[in-house]
């Protein structure tokens, strides 16, 4: 089994671009302090880093 990472979205999307908030929704992310777990692969922490400054990332 793959490792997961669990990811937290930490900041709103005011402000940010189109497709930052593309990539926020493609992980699941839908609000502020909404939590997912994905497995850790490399198309997803490619996404994670389009977005740090909104996420926050953790072992899941």
């Amino acid at each position: 089994m793959a490792n997961q990472i669990k990811i937290q979205q930490v900041k709103g999307v005011a402000g940010s671009s189109q497709h930052q908030r593309r990539v926020l929704r493609a992980l699941g992310l839908r609000h502020r302090e909404h939590t997912v777990v994905h497995d850790d692969t490399p198309q997803i922490r490619g996404m994670v880093n389009k977005v740090y400054h909104m996420v926050k990332v953790t072992n899941g």
